[in-house]
């Protein structure tokens, strides 16, 4: 064992029903460092935290901190030794304070024959791990609900510290969150760190990763696949440990910009109350558009405005293939050819209970039914194909899309609209939350699908993914657009675009 680790596992196996999804693997971080835990979907990053953090029981291997030999049975026996999972998804009480939220797992007590909450030193105790974070204009007494969600994630990083708090997960801390977000959790990371504290940051978002952290670990199939000094060490490094092979750059060659392409939609003046002031653009056959902009500056309507799911919506002039359309609901939308797959993908675009088959079929069922029954010969004949056309991992069609890996079910909803007659696909942060392995094959169908001429808009906050994908782009600042980019362009134009202030 290291003495310079903090935390040290060694040798780490695990299997389940038989199959090995850890074999001897090596992780480790140091006092006061950052190391990112990096892997393609499946690679075994969520099972090895879990033995960590508890949840879990090794099959083989060794865990050490500070040198000693310790055993983690369970979550509780983690907390007491300062280990802290910081989960991708928000687990907070919106009806309970800030204060009450912050000491829900060590509420203080008044002392006598009958236990009281102390109320005066939980706020106390709150305020204070606030401060430490750096949030001193945050009132323990606020209510959690009212607050943002960046902040009601650093609330839940106040959690996490209470008590002897030495080895700190973050599994995906930065989804949804925009550039200022983003740099205020680097910033309190990096109080912790200069305490002594230990990170381990999860994430997806490689451009993150070589900002925040001071090493780089890369799992595959379950094994050690690399490890790395970030500052020595390039991009394209950490991608091939990550995928096993040179992956060079993750986004296929755009469109021909010299093709003549007609329009397939053109709006002028789109505008929803609150959010967009009078947006105009077009979206060509065979051309992918990229929607461009930071949170809050009215990129996350455009699509749904389109799709006519914003109610009190307006628009001035709208066209789909040359003729005149008027705005209604959803279905109207679908009828004229329309897609949209949105980016809450777990609370908007599937049913997590409900089979792969059925995830997919249920925008299209009107295409398997004769008369009130469902041909499920041919909706699974359908599926089928289309599971294997996007090369979706999965046990077979009946399976649970819930069990599925964020990439494959990110493939199903992109499925869903393929099954029957297509002309143009909105897709919002289309690989939100999913690793770099079926981002490149996600981005590589989307390219194909524009090449068979459908209409594609790409909707992101992700300016590297927007830079890399789109053919051509507008960007948006507080609900107007701020420039357009009628040939493809390099992330840095993009985000001095999206940082600019709209014209009153």
């Amino acid at each position: 064992m290291s003495d310079a680790l903090l935390m040290e596992m060694t040798g780490i196996g695990k299997s389940f029903g038989g199959v090995p999804v850890l074999t001897d693997v090596d992780f480790g971080v140091e006092r006061g460092k950052v190391v990112a835990l990096l892997g393609a979907n499946g690679a075994g990053k969520s099972t090895l935290m879990k033995i960590l953090s508890g949840n879990y029981a090794r099959d083989a291997g060794a865990i050490c901190i500070d040198g000693q030999a310790v055993e983690i049975k369970s979550p509780a026996d983690a907390i007491a030794l300062g280990i802290r999972m910081l989960p991708q998804e928000l687990s907070i009480f919106p009806d309970l304070t800030v204060a009450e939220n912050i000491m829900l797992g060590a509420l203080p007590t008044n002392g006598g024959p009958v236990r009281t909450l102390d109320w005066r030193r939980m706020e106390d105790e709150a305020g204070a791990l606030l401060r430490r974070l750096g949030l001193d204009w945050l009132s323990p007494k606020t209510r959690m609900g009212t607050l943002s969600h960046h902040v009601q994630r650093i609330v839940e990083i106040a959690r996490a510290m209470t008590g002897n708090a030495r080895v700190l997960i973050m599994d995906e801390p930065t989804a949804a969150l925009a550039e200022a977000e983003v740099q205020l959790l680097f910033s309190i990371i990096r109080r912790l760190v200069a305490e002594g504290i230990a990170v381990v940051y999860i994430s997806h978002y490689l451009r993150e990763v070589f900002a925040i952290s001071d090493q780089v670990v890369v799992l595959r199939d379950g094994r050690n696949a690399g490890t790395f000094v970030t500052a020595d060490t390039k991009v394209e490094d950490v991608l091939e440990a990550i995928v096993g092979n040179r992956v060079g750059d993750i986004y296929p060659p755009h469109a021909a910009s010299d093709a003549p392409r007609g329009e397939m939609v053109k709006a002028k003046g789109l505008a929803v109350p609150g959010w967009l002031r009078g947006v105009d653009f077009s979206v060509r056959h065979g051309e992918i558009t990229g929607v461009h902009g930071l949170v809050g500056s009215g990129v996350e309507m455009v699509g749904r405005a389109l799709f006519g799911a914003v109610p009190k919506t307006t628009v001035e002039a709208i066209e789909i293939g040359g003729r005149p359309y008027r705005l209604r609901p959803p279905g109207a939308a679908v009828a004229a050819g329309m897609g949209l797959v949105a980016a809450e993908r777990k609370r908007e675009g599937i049913i997590p209970m409900l089979s792969l088959r059925e995830n997919m079929s249920v925008a299209k069922l009107p295409l398997f039914t004769r008369g009130w029954t469902v041909d499920r010969r041919r909706e699974q004949e359908t599926v089928g194909s289309w599971i294997q056309r996007l090369t979706v991992r999965a046990r077979g069609p009946e399976q649970a899309i819930g069990t599925l890996s964020g990439g494959n079910q990110q493939k199903v909803c992109l499925a869903r609209w393929l099954l029957g007659e297509l002309r143009i696909l909105i897709l919002e942060e289309p690989t939100r939350g999913v690793d770099v392995g079926a981002r490149q094959e996600i981005y590589r169908q989307i390219r194909g699908l524009a090449e068979q001429g459908l209409g594609i808009i790409i909707i992101s906050s992700d300016a590297e993914e927007v830079a890399g994908l789109a053919d051509r782009t507008i960007v948006l600042a507080g609900g107007r657009i701020t420039e357009t980019f009628e040939r493809p362009t390099d992330a840095a134009h993009l985000m001095s675009a999206a940082s600019k202030s709209a014209a009153a």
